[in-house]
């Protein structure tokens, strides 16, 4: 505890908060904020340790924000950077850190608190931190606070003069953050890694595998921070800095920045990017022309992705632009064909694929595309044709169909177990032709065995889009586990670590809510592409490549303790 009588200093923080008298209080505290950056006060860090950890709990309070913080943090921020003997006497090299810090955090949610950031020079002071003036971490803390004063309008505005600067160091960090991290910490010996560094991520609590686990996470956050910077931007800006982003390579890029397992939830990474970038005109044009973003949107959208919603958002948007249509229905309509009996957005996606069907139908245009072609065929016909068809048959005509559709699939699955494995998909697709639509239950199990079939003849495509189809009809709620594991086979065939480990780790979800054992294989899946998919093993290759990792499996000690 802090006492004001045996305090020898004539201005200090805390004798000046246990002031019983508010007008004082805050004079004192104005007094205190303008003359900290020209002083060279040890207990600097303490101070703004405990200005961080108030900023924390009272984020909306606006009485350090109206006393002059936000000035004082940025000239501390200066200082470390231009005056390196001052940032490496004494624990100075904490201060630009927890500065960027407090800046950010008073800038979360009040606008005018934000404003006032702005008025103080604090965006310029920032951009410094974020082009590694000092290191990583104090660039985590600039892009945090960056984005939190991004997301205020009266803020953009006053940035559009760093708005280029902005976006070039966003999209460079978003690029290579992971492989920075990587090299200067990660792969780091423990004696060899800054102290600082060590102390700021584990806060004195815990061991090598502690700073492991926050350097991964943070590295992360940095990359999420500059995507979500370029997202304000996409989103607020104009065309001249949406050409910048929407660079081909830098797309391409963008379909791997899917951030961490732990984080994934909370944000979606580059796919956040790509949907605001489909808000334009630009952004679908130049997403329309490259093929690996049009893919990996199919596949995300397919998934068990907490994004997937967000990747059939920017296929709908895609299909409805007459100016992009042409060019991204052939990649996409099959797979967009097999999401139509979705609960929420089913009827969204068949008007989407069917809204020139008449066209094709009767002639008047090709696509270039059989598959395409006949994707839309299949989805006139069950969404259109046959609810038709089925809504005039009488119940006599739907139960012999669905006797038929019962001896079909028993049929077929008495030719899977004898090994004939094309004749099974036969069975189980004429099934399915005469099955009602209205029997779900019916149609899962027929989808899901074909998917099944599939998988034995290496069809990976073939089974994931029926394992889709089976998981449409389950509905979120309550996926069919059986479809859920074996399109996450299906995924590891094609080679789609994510994709498999979202569907796996469902699937294990799904088992754990009904008290039933995880089984091995899945388990072994699941730890498979979680090593697969580590936002960290590009680096390592990368690492690898260039002889300066004798091994992967150095630095993945901390993640093979957690699992």
């Amino acid at each position: 505890m802090h006492s004001a009588a045996e305090c020898q200093k004539a201005l200090c923080f805390f004798c000046i908060m246990n002031h019983p008298d508010p007008l004082v209080r805050r004079s004192q505290a104005s007094h205190f904020f303008q003359q900290m950056p020209l002083t060279g006060d040890k207990d600097h860090v303490l101070v703004l340790s405990s200005l961080r950890n108030i900023a924390i709990a009272q984020p909306d309070d606006p009485e350090f924000p109206s006393l002059g913080i936000f000035t004082s943090m940025t000239r501390l921020i200066q200082k470390g950077i231009h005056h390196k003997q001052w940032l490496l006497k004494d624990q100075n090299i904490y201060i630009p850190y927890y500065a960027a810090h407090i800046i950010g955090t008073y800038a979360t949610s009040n606008p005018q608190s934000a404003a006032k950031a702005a008025e103080s020079g604090a965006i310029p002071a920032l951009l410094e931190l974020l082009r590694g003036k000092i290191s990583w971490v104090e660039q985590r803390a600039a892009a945090g606070a960056l984005c939190h004063l991004a997301s205020h309008d009266v803020v953009f505005r006053a940035t559009m003069s760093e708005t280029e600067d902005i976006v070039e160091l966003a999209m460079e960090i978003a690029s290579s953050c992971l492989g920075t991290v990587y090299r200067q910490f990660l792969a780091t010996e423990e004696r060899n890694r800054l102290k600082y560094h060590c102390e700021l991520l584990t806060r004195g609590l815990g061991g090598v595998e502690t700073e492991n686990k926050k350097a991964e996470e943070w590295g992360v956050q940095l990359q999420e921070w500059c995507l979500y910077l370029l997202t304000c931007f996409a989103g607020k800006g104009s065309g001249r800095f949406l050409d910048r982003i929407c660079e081909l390579e830098f797309l391409t890029e963008l379909c791997g920045m899917r951030g961490g397992i732990e984080s994934c939830k909370d944000s979606p990474g580059g796919l956040g990017l790509i949907r605001e970038l489909c808000n334009s005109e630009i952004g679908r044009d130049r997403i329309s022309n490259r093929r690996e973003v049009l893919e990996n949107l199919c596949d995300v959208a397919r998934s068990s992705d907490y994004w997937h919603e967000t990747a059939i958002e920017c296929l709908v948007l895609l299909l409805k632009d007459p100016g992009t249509r042409n060019r991204v229905i052939g990649f996409s309509a099959a797979a967009m064909a097999q999401l139509v009996e979705l609960r929420r957005t089913g009827e969204t996606i068949t008007r989407a694929l069917l809204q020139d069907y008449h066209r094709i139908k009767y002639g008047e245009m090709r696509l270039g595309s059989a598959e395409a072609e006949k994707a839309l065929e299949e989805t006139w016909e069950l969404k259109v044709e046959r609810k038709k068809k089925e809504k005039v048959m009488n119940t006599e005509e739907l139960k012999q169909r669905e006797l038929m559709a019962g001896l079909l699939k028993r049929e077929g699955n008495e030719s899977f177990w004898r090994g004939e494995v094309e004749k099974a998909v036969s069975e189980y697709s004429k099934a399915l032709e005469v099955c009602p639509l209205k029997l779900r239950r019916e149609r899962i199990v027929l989808y899901s065995n074909r998917a099944q079939c599939c998988l034995v003849m290496k069809e990976a495509e073939l089974a994931i889009g029926d394992a889709t189809r089976a998981m449409c009809l389950s509905g979120g709620s309550r996926p069919h586990r059986k479809s859920l594991w074996r399109r996450a086979q299906a995924f590891d065939m094609k080679g789609l670590g994510r994709e498999s480990l979202m569907d796996g780790l469902r699937f294990v979800e799904v088992r754990r809510r009904k008290d039933v054992e995880i089984p091995c294989f899945a388990a072994r899946l699941v730890q498979k592409q979680m090593h697969a998919t580590w936002p960290f093993a590009a680096a390592v290759k990368s690492e690898v490549a260039a002889g300066k990792c004798k091994k992967v499996e150095c630095l993945d000690h901390s993640r093979r303790s957690e699992e």
